[in-house]
């Protein structure tokens, strides 16, 4: 059957999830009926969704970690002491890397090395082999919302549990956990899963129970221009919508240029909310992350700490719902639970300073905007087009002829011709414009802006400049110029 963003029908959901739940023994242990009463039973204050929806009113950005460790109690004090030493507002379970290649066995065995080891051998929570009750201790045990974060192209067991194990939140979609984080994945596959994963998303929100969904908007994290990623959060929106999701919070990881980071928070919402009233999606509340930056990072500390401060200041200027917060310990690998909780209070300590400034706007704010929303709206208008009118179609369809294309990814599906590059100013520009379906007035604003840089620099504009940009930050600059 042809792949279309229609919204699954309930029988055929159901015979596709007794497969599901036999994937892993654990799933036998969700019962849909009394995992809607659980959920039912938790404290607004724990609702994620109910949290970002009221910092949007107020005009706040919570603050939100990444964390995950093997084991139960060792999770459970991690998020704890986020909480207490980081006052982080929002919380993650970040699933480690077997359990998102569906590889059990083998997250089985991680669990079991990291009690003899008497430390986590596993770079996350494997929530599908601990099974319900342990997903219900962890988000017991903490006072505040707790979100899964992951990077799973087929995470329909992992949301069955952890949805039934009280998160009131959950990371993830077909293009945004497949293109960046996988090679051999078809996308008409993942898209077909993760529909699976809104789907029932779309049903507890029936039954009253709000869960967040959040796609993942950084992408492959490095030099990702917003139109690349806009266009996938907003595709991603739009098939979770029609699924019968109403809580999206939609993402962008940081660039590094002020100007243009703030016009693409700014922009996203308002794009969202355009194609969520034009296809019929109401009652849709749409929040925006910001994702700290997503590269290299210095390995000196202090100069790590500037870098999440900077992250922090965009993320207050542009009103973002919400900021992922990075560590000081980015350089080296997994972070402490100290590292992790001084990178939150760092950017709490800047996000409390600059929470009344009112919302950064200026001209070249508003141009950059309008040039973010021009490219995003030719991506999304041609895939329509591709797809005849089928945003789900037409995405498939538009990765294989390059009118998408996400940089740096590993996916064959994807078509890899995109080549970012920084203009003089530290923005991401267009050194090759691949497939993409742009005019020449905009392909245009794009070769000037890196001419510019070139004059600048006393060197033609070419790959060695991207590579530059790849290291800058971790040198301690944000544009790659020579020395």
């Amino acid at each position: 059957m042809q792949l279309q963003n229609k919204k699954l029908d309930w029988e055929q959901f159901l015979q596709i999830r007794e497969e599901v739940l036999k994937a892993w023994p654990t799933g036998q242990e969700v019962d849909l009926t009394e995992a809607i009463a659980y959920q039912k039973q938790i404290p607004v204050h724990k609702r994620f969704g109910q949290k970002l929806e009221e910092a949007k009113k107020e005009g706040i950005t919570l603050a939100q970690p990444r964390a995950g460790v093997a084991l139960v109690h060792e999770h459970i004090e991690l998020l704890r002491f986020l909480v207490e030493e980081g006052g982080a507002d929002l919380l993650p379970t970040t699933i480690d890397s077997y359990t998102r290649q569906n590889r059990y066995n083998e997250a089985q065995a991680g669990i079991e090395e990291s009690r003899t080891a008497g430390r986590s051998m596993l770079n996350g929570f494997p929530a599908v082999n601990h099974g319900l009750a342990a997903c219900r201790e962890v988000t017991e045990a903490v006072p505040v919302p707790v979100q899964v974060r992951h990077g799973t192209p087929d995470a329909r067991l992992l949301t069955e549990i952890s949805l039934a194990g009280g998160f009131t939140a959950y990371e993830g979609g077909g293009i945004s956990y497949n293109i960046p984080y996988a090679k051999e994945v078809p996308l008409e596959r993942s898209i077909r899963d993760w529909q699976y994963v809104d789907r029932l998303v779309g049903y507890y929100e029936e039954q009253g129970v709000s869960i967040n969904r959040e796609p993942f908007g950084p992408l492959t994290g490095t030099l990702v221009p917003p139109c690349i990623s806009h266009a996938v959060a907003i595709i991603e929106a739009l098939l979770a919508a029609e699924q019968g999701v109403k809580s999206l919070t939609l993402g962008y990881g940081q660039c590094g240029n002020l100007v243009q980071d703030v016009a693409a928070v700014r922009s996203l919402e308002e794009l969202a909310d355009e194609y969520l009233s034009r296809f019929g999606y109401q009652h849709v509340v749409v929040t925006t992350v910001f994702h700290q930056w997503m590269g290299g990072f210095p390995q000196d500390e202090s100069k790590a700490f500037g870098v999440i401060s900077w992250g922090a200041a965009t993320a207050a200027l542009a009103k973002a719902t919400k900021v992922i917060v990075k560590t000081p310990h980015e350089a080296m690998g997994i972070p402490t639970k100290e590292a992790n909780a001084a990178g939150i209070r760092a950017t709490k300590q800047v996000l409390n300073m600059l929470k009344d400034q009112p919302l950064l706007e200026n001209q070249e704010i508003t141009v950059e905007k309008e040039l973010i929303k021009a490219e995003t709206r030719a991506i999304l208008e041609r895939l329509l087009e591709f797809g005849e009118g089928d945003i789900a179609l037409g995405t498939v369809r538009g990765f294989q002829a390059g009118i998408i294309d996400i940089p740096f990814a590993p996916s064959r599906f994807n078509a890899g011709r995109l080549l970012p590059a920084r203009d003089h100013n530290g923005a991401v520009r267009l050194l090759d414009f691949g497939n993409l379906p742009f005019g020449e007035d905009i392909k245009e604003i794009h070769r000037e802006k890196i001419a510019q840089r070139g004059k600048s620099e006393g060197r033609d504009p070419s790959f060695q400049m991207v590579i530059d940009d790849i290291y800058a930050i971790g040198k301690g600059m944000l544009v790659g110029k020579p020395r």
